[in-house]
């Protein structure tokens, strides 16, 4: 008797973004992922005009084209594929958004939702999609992505930044999806994305206002290349695994091949994280010490004689680990450092989107305390979030906290639902752009997505 030959992993994968439906997620994956388009939506929010994106609506503006799609709290309508750019773009600003999907048990480092929620918002305006269509679309997207990054191991020391990689292919799955694709051409949108895939983190390590353009990068390029795909367009016809595939180009091969299929349809994986604090994820640590410290203790700033900040050996190599320096992009200097992270926290007491304003950051009494910030190895370390921070003071008092799971671990100590929706208010209420009236009507349709006739209604309260 002979066995049937197992289809190519990329068909599975295109017939899956084709032929899920709603009905095929459990009410946990429902209400996790609920919470999840609420924090990227209130990042949208917080991050609109954050430094560089009022020139970059301008630009989109000025290029003209096709009245397809809203560009989200600016106004005014572009084409889709522009639109979907800048709103990712702007939910990236401040890199509060959700982040690193959970497969198999092992949080992946990513930024995928953030693109992925916002190609799927932009494009649902231009179709005309129902929540459950818009919660769909994000999940195949999200799944899609999350399982061919999984599958590689992904090390972002390579150099290239995972948000302009496999969040276009995310984007794409979404764009083929709502585009009405068939699998021959959703197979070729892939190919095509390919060809356009991009991202290095030096513009992090540089401190660099792009380093939230590879986000925006991803969703414009697969809607772009969906709509190549169904003008007739073809691509590589295996571009995850083929000789110059994805895998090949851009990790150390595809190491765990398994989870590309593996509960296919029955598992769909997302971003896991969500972000307590408005800068990266791997300082969090960090400022969860620093937090204990000022809690427990009355300590004047003025009376440090040193911090010693330490963390683990990869975290040291990375650019969190980079001496403080301020470049020509103030935000991006402060959001991927350890020891602004600390000394802002020891000074001000808590983390806030204000915090990482340019006059914030150049703050007199900031750029003291961080001369005083030592970084040291924290022997076996367990993750890359296992953090301690130890405060000397000038009088021999010495106040010492350590953590292995900040805030918002997916497993040990996520953000719950209450701290999630005070967080969607903090961006509102820091945004100052959404009225009050409106961000309650906003939260309302997200909290109940499913029951959601027009996802226009959504853009139409996030339109000023």
């Amino acid at each position: 008797m002979s066995s049937i030959p197992k289809r190519p992993a990329i068909e599975e994968l295109s017939a899956n973004v084709l032929n899920t439906r709603f009905e095929n997620f459990d009410q946990k994956t429902l209400e996790n992922n609920k919470n999840r388009i609420i924090d990227v939506v209130g990042c949208l929010i917080g991050g609109a005009n954050a430094r560089g994106n009022q020139a970059l609506v301008e630009l989109v503006k000025e290029w003209g084209g096709k009245e397809e799609a809203s560009i989200l709290i600016h106004g005014g309508k572009v084409p889709a594929l522009h639109a979907a750019m800048v709103n990712s773009i702007m939910a990236r600003s401040f890199d509060f958004e959700a982040l690193s999907p959970l497969v198999e048990g092992k949080s992946i480092p990513a930024h995928i939702s953030g693109t992925t929620i916002m190609t799927a918002l932009t494009l649902g305006e231009v179709k005309g999609i129902d929540g459950k269509e818009l919660f769909t679309a994000i999940m195949v997207g999200d799944d899609m992505a999350s399982r061919v990054l999984a599958a590689s191991g992904y090390d972002f020391t390579l150099g290239w930044d995972c948000t302009g990689t496999v969040n276009a292919i995310g984007a794409t799955a979404i764009a083929g999806r709502l585009l009405g694709l068939n699998e021959k051409q959703l197979r070729n949108a892939f190919g095509i994305v390919l060809n356009q895939l991009g991202g290095s983190f030096q513009s992090i390590w540089d401190g660099a206002t792009d380093f939230k353009l590879p986000q925006g990068m991803s969703a414009r390029n697969g809607i772009f290349a969906a709509q190549l795909a169904k003008a007739g367009w073809t691509g590589p016809e295996d571009p995850l695994l083929s000789k110059f595939g994805y895998y090949h180009l851009y990790t150390e091969g595809c190491i765990h091949p398994d989870i590309l299929t593996k509960d296919l349809g029955k598992k769909y994986y997302a971003d896991a994280t969500i972000k307590p604090y408005p800068c990266c994820r791997g300082s969090h640590g960090v400022i969860e010490c620093a937090l204990a410290i000022v809690s427990k203790h009355d300590i004047n700033t003025d009376d440090i004689e040193e911090v010693i900040l330490y963390a683990s050996q990869y975290g040291l190599d990375n650019f969190l680990g980079q001496s403080f320096k301020i470049g020509d992009f103030p935000h991006a200097c402060a959001c991927f450092n350890y020891q602004y992270a600390v000394a802002n926290t020891l000074i001000r007491k808590g983390v806030r989107p204000e915090h990482y304003s340019e006059e914030s950051i150049r703050n007199p009494d900031i750029n003291t305390l961080i001369k005083k910030v030592r970084l040291a190895l924290l022997e076996n370390a367990a993750t890359p979030l296992t953090n301690r921070v130890t405060v000397k003071m000038k009088d021999g008092q010495e106040f010492s906290e350590f953590t292995n799971s900040p805030k918002g671990d997916s497993v040990k100590n996520p953000m719950m639902k209450e701290e999630i929706i005070a967080k969607f208010w903090a961006n509102v209420d820091f945004s100052k752009t959404v009225t009050k009236k409106n961000a309650e009507k906003l939260l309302g349709l997200l909290e109940k997505l499913e029951g959601l006739d027009n996802v226009n209604k959504i853009v139409g309260l996030l339109v000023i």
